[in-house]
């Protein structure tokens, strides 16, 4: 399914590379990451708390997570 990720505290390139680094294990496929919408969108079956603690564990926030 996929999952709209809403995150804080990413400010720049090297931002939205950690995000895609830190969800992409999880993804099937590709990650999408918008820097100026501050969301990720993955194709995944992971629970939202895994996803939530690996951008934890990168250093940003997570505000909301919905399926799209």
């Amino acid at each position: 399914m996929k999952k709209k990720v809403m995150i804080d505290g990413m400010s720049c390139g090297h931002c939205v590379a950690h995000v895609k680094e830190a969800l992409g294990g999880f993804a099937k496929g590709e990650v999408e990451v918008s820097l100026e919408g501050k969301y990720a969108v993955l194709d995944t079956d992971k629970a939202n708390e895994v996803l939530t603690e690996a951008i934890d564990e990168a250093g940003y926030d997570v505000t909301a997570i919905e399926e799209v």
